[in-house]
């Protein structure tokens, strides 16, 4: 590994992204249990059962349109799965990923049910080691920045001008990205952190000249007369992710199995039943049955690495890192499971 130390220029430094809100809203780490017992024969030792935590902390993310997690939560699938193992599920809805990996960093959260690789880099950077465990989109579509009519009309007009968004994340990254591509930095706006409905509040209200916005919110966005000025293709490959804390996947592979299982069992029961599937996510985000198909089609559900992923996280990297938003430059390899490669 490359170890550089420096500061970052235009950035706060890395640990300070990471917000600790989430880690103290969740509650900690449950205590172990001894699994379902089995009948010995008789005359013989009962086996030792495995022990398990008394329950599994998972974030829940819907944002930007994660049909697989919605589908698992109305359909009870992971509660189901795992009441066979005597494990109790505790959802946490944190949208943010860098709030998530902060939280698993705590040891408060399990399992980040969506991640963006953004989050995972910056985490692996400052030395708090997540894991990929699966990869799950390639939602092009789903980023953009949003402007009122009447604002920006190009990213070049955005110098000087007030953005707001999550920092620490893809969108940060699409952000930052679009800029350097047109000659400028993150130094030639005023960047402001805001989570996304907050700053869709700010647009709307014109307290701010640019939003990043995902999913639902950009349909929201348009019909409430703002508009995209760009998403994230052609700048970026974004790439969402299950992560795990590197201490559950040693101490219970099982159950992270099992985990990655349901939520396979969960991609099939949407390739067969797209319909409905769109419905319970429409229902979810509040928005319409024809809002939720076109999200759909915009999510890019993917459900194993491929050969362009490694180098996309590579070059995301390099990204990063160049633009010293990252101290050290890390191989994702280093922190990619098998399991995301389907083995």
């Amino acid at each position: 590994m490359n170890i550089v130390t420096r500061k970052t220029r235009g950035f706060p430094a890395v640990p300070a992204l990471f917000a600790l809100l989430a880690v103290q809203a969740l509650a900690a780490p449950a205590p172990l249990h001894a699994g379902p017992q089995r009948e010995a024969p008789s005359g013989a030792a009962a086996p030792a059962a495995p022990a398990y935590p008394a329950a599994i902390n998972v974030s829940y993310v819907e944002s930007p349109f994660n049909l697989q997690i919605m589908v698992m939560r109305e359909r009870r699938m992971l509660e189901e799965a795992f009441a066979a193992k005597g494990v109790e599920v505790r959802w946490h809805e944190i949208n943010s990923g860098a709030d998530q990996t902060q939280a698993m960093a705590a040891g408060s959260l399990d399992i980040g049910s969506v991640i963006n690789s953004t989050s995972i880099i910056l985490a692996n950077a400052a030395g708090n080691r997540v894991e990929i465990a699966a990869l799950v989109s390639r939602p092009r579509q789903t980023f953009a920045l949003m402007v009122r009519d009447g604002g920006p009309r190009s990213i070049a007009e955005l110098r000087g001008r007030t953005v707001a968004g999550p920092k620490g994340t893809v969108l940060h990254q699409m952000l930052v990205a679009a800029l350097v591509r047109e000659g400028l930095g993150p130094e030639d706006l005023n960047f402001i952190q805001m989570g996304l409905p907050e700053a869709r509040a700010a647009l709307l209200s014109g307290q701010i000249d640019g939003a990043l916005q995902a999913a639902s919110l950009i349909i929201r966005d348009q019909e409430a007369g703002a508009r995209i000025l760009f998403t994230a293709d052609g700048y970026l490959t974004p790439l969402l992710f299950t992560a795990v804390r590197p201490g559950f996947a040693a101490s219970w592979p099982d159950l992270l199995q099992l985990y990655l299982d349901t939520q396979e069992a969960a991609f099939d029961w949407i390739a067969a039943h797209r319909d409905e599937a769109v419905a319970i996510g429409s229902r979810y985000q509040q928005i319409s049955p024809e809002d939720g198909a076109k999200l759909f089609e915009w999510s890019g559900i993917a459900r194993v690495m491929e050969n362009d992923d490694l180098p996309a996280l590579r070059a995301d990297v390099d990204f990063l890192y160049d633009q010293e938003m990252i101290e050290v430059r890390v191989r994702p390899e280093d922190f990619i499971r098998p399991s995301a490669y389907g083995r």
